[in-house]
């Protein structure tokens, strides 16, 4: 079933409509109409696709919602067209509004997630590019990088765009259910090469005393389904901040051990185009007012996976 919808999914991407990069000019009215229709329809089968209680009609439901969206987004300038009825799909955008991204989770059984997602460029005719999740060998999956047809799947919550020497580039922070009796959070980065998107990028840093760095593409947390950690870039102390996580004895059937948070915080800060490892976020010192903070106060901005608070 999985291998039938990314088929879907690739075949309906294949016969977009490609154009040069221009920026998409407001939608007209018959085209908006339109889309609002389809609309209604992805709303319908969105919400199925989350909350059906039976697999067949959560399959059925992305089997057709795909190409739907595909249809819909074929409208001239449909980049302008906000979808706001799909609130079960997340569509991020950057800060630059050069593109957009898809992406959204079916639940196939208690321990399998498929993900799903394309983005889409900012153009008045359909440039999309799908992202096909694929699985990884979890002790190499932070040291590469990854075309879009072997996507590590995720719902996208947060994108960031930062700028370095080689051009710019997009942090995404994503959510993996992943199974039961653990989940996963992802930081990937979106970079664009020859005009096509790229995931992964060796820019994590972690200077070790008296060794060479050690440096990441992305970073990758597991963690126990039984509790909740935090993964996010923090607008106002302008760095990425996540929990520092402990391995322990799992309680739960065939796990040796799993990852909970220890109530510490580490993080990464931008220098040079790099992201550079900070042990102690808290403890760290800022410039220009920048003060270590408590946990209560790093927490009353925290956000869903879609961004609301």
């Amino acid at each position: 079933m999985k291998k039938l919808l990314f088929f879907i999914f690739w075949m309906s991407l294949t016969h977009s409509i490609f154009a040069q990069p221009k920026t998409a000019e407001p939608l007209d009215r018959k085209d908006f109409d339109e889309i609002k229709i389809a609309e209604d329809t992805l709303g319908v089968l969105g919400y199925m696709m989350v909350n059906d209680s039976l697999p067949e009609h959560r399959f059925g439901a992305c089997k057709k919602f795909i190409p739907k969206l595909v249809q819909a987004l074929k409208h001239k300038n449909s980049f302008n067209y906000p979808f706001e009825r799909l609130h079960r799909i997340s569509i991020l955008y950057p800060a630059d509004s050069t593109f957009r991204i898809f992406t959204w989770q079916l639940y196939v059984d208690k321990d399998t997630y498929h993900h799903y997602g394309a983005i889409q460029m900012n153009n008045s005719e359909l440039k999309l590019f799908s992202l096909l999740d694929r699985p990884h060998d979890s002790n190499s999956i932070e040291n590469i990088q990854l075309q879009t047809n072997e996507w590590l799947g995720a719902l996208y919550y947060n994108i960031h765009q930062f700028d370095t020497p080689e051009g710019r580039k997009y942090l995404l922070f994503g959510f993996d259910g992943k199974s039961f009796y653990s989940k996963r959070k992802v930081l990937d980065v979106l970079s664009f090469v020859d005009k096509k998107p790229v995931l992964g990028a060796p820019i994590f840093v972690k200077n070790i005393e008296n060794e060479s760095p050690s440096v990441k593409s992305r970073i990758v947390l597991d963690y126990s389904a039984e509790t909740t950690i935090r993964l996010n870039y923090d607008e106002h102390l302008k760095i990425i901040i996540f929990d520092h996580l402990l391995q322990q004895a799992s309680p739960f059937p065939g796990e040796e051990f799993t990852w909970i948070p220890d109530g510490s915080y580490e993080g990464y800060e931008l220098k040079n185009g790099k992201w550079e490892y900070v042990d102690k976020i808290f403890h760290h010192q800022y410039e220009r007012g920048k003060y270590p903070i408590g946990k209560e106060t790093a927490d009353k901005d925290k956000k869903d996976i879609f961004g609301n608070k």
